[in-house]
């Protein structure tokens, strides 16, 4: 069996989808026989992943650009003459034209441009509309919920019987950081006071001005002892988040070693979310041993289970409550933070690679 994976986005500035993509691939070819996992473009050993540069050199980025380039925008069949003798030729979101000979499957990591069109800008809108008509024509797909798969056969009118729930994992960091990287971080960031997190890029979805706001509405007192900090790209915030921003410790876009010792130093994690297709962050907390108050919606429940507190994240008098109970109670943040690690254990990549080579062996045939 010879699968060859859609690279791309290893080449390009993005959150989710590559965070997914840089582990699963990882894992994969440590799970896999040797020479069964290809890469378009070809792609060696990794580096250690950051969200805004490539995971390769110039070069090699150039080149993968540029053939994708030629791929989506020309007649030449670019896929096809680099295929090679591929059995299952897996999508992420970039290709628009597929190679035709192997199999094509492809993940489905959410239906927020359906279901939230108002929160994305048009390109966004129009990358997930191609991407959605790759997903009507292949022979199988991964989703990375059972809300994902639920909303991709509602909004595409996908066959449920061609769509498998595979679970992302959680990088291996984030279960039982070091004491002294927790403290790195800490006086690398000035945490001098208990602090509520989130950590995301700052977008419209991610819901962050609600947060602000309810942390905003906490008694006095409690501001006084407590601080609310972000992490994460500016994305495509709006103008009044940006101005909120400067009310709150904004941190930016931190390394990626720094997070999983940044997340376990937190008190609480906050993530009121409006849609997630996973929710990393919210996983990769628990694993940290983090309280978390999140999301009623979307995949949230799903993926929290019971380590957290769940809240309609449209009503701050319900974020500002749930922040509160857990900023007031260090025992519920113990019993949250307890449950919040056995729930994560679901989460582990290599189950994830050996569940996806099962999906591959029975799609190749």
């Amino acid at each position: 069996m010879r699968i060859l994976i859609d690279a791309v986005p290893l080449l390009v500035r993005s959150a989710g989808v590559k965070n997914y993509l840089y582990h699963w691939l990882a894992h994969l070819r440590r799970t896999a026989p040797t020479g069964t996992i290809r890469t378009l473009p070809p792609m060696g050993d990794l580096p250690p992943l950051h969200h805004d540069k490539s995971m390769a050199g110039p070069v090699k980025t150039f080149a993968g650009l540029g053939t994708l380039a030629l791929s989506n925008y020309t007649p030449l069949p670019m896929f096809d003459w680099l295929a090679g003798s591929a059995d299952v030729f897996h999508a992420s979101t970039l290709v628009r034209n597929p190679p035709r000979r192997p199999k094509l499957t492809a993940t489905i990591y959410d239906m927020t441009c359906w279901l939230l069109p108002e929160l994305h800008s048009e390109a966004n809108l129009r990358a997930d509309r191609t991407y959605s008509e790759l997903l009507r024509r292949a022979a199988g797909t991964i989703a990375i919920s059972q809300s994902s798969k639920d909303d991709a056969v509602r909004c595409l009118k996908l066959s449920p019987d061609r769509i498998r729930v595979i679970y992302p994992g959680i990088a291996d960091a984030f279960f039982d950081p070091p004491a002294d990287e927790i403290e790195r971080v800490r006086a690398a960031y000035q945490l001098k006071r208990p602090f509520v997190l989130a950590v995301g890029t700052i977008e419209p979805r991610k819901n962050v001005a609600a947060l602000i706001q309810a942390f905003a509405a906490l008694p006095q007192a409690m501001r006084d002892d407590w601080e609310l900090v972000l992490a994460g790209p500016s994305g495509w915030a709006s103008a009044e988040t940006t101005g909120l921003l400067r009310s709150v410790r904004y941190l930016g876009y931190i390394p990626e070693a720094d997070i999983a010792p940044l997340t376990a130093a937190a008190a609480v994690f906050a993530y009121p979310s409006l849609y997630e297709g996973f929710g990393f962050p919210v996983a990769q907390a628990m694993a940290a041993g983090c309280a978390v108050v999140t999301s009623n919606v979307s995949s949230l429940p799903e993926i929290a289970g019971e380590a957290a507190l769940l809240i309609d994240p449209r009503s701050q008098a319900e974020l500002t409550s749930a922040l509160r109970q857990l900023m007031e109670s260090p025992d519920l943040r113990a019993k949250l933070a307890a449950l919040g690690r056995r729930r994560a254990d679901l989460f582990r990549w290599p189950d994830c690679a050996r569940q996806s080579l099962t999906f591959f062996r029975e799609i190749a045939g």
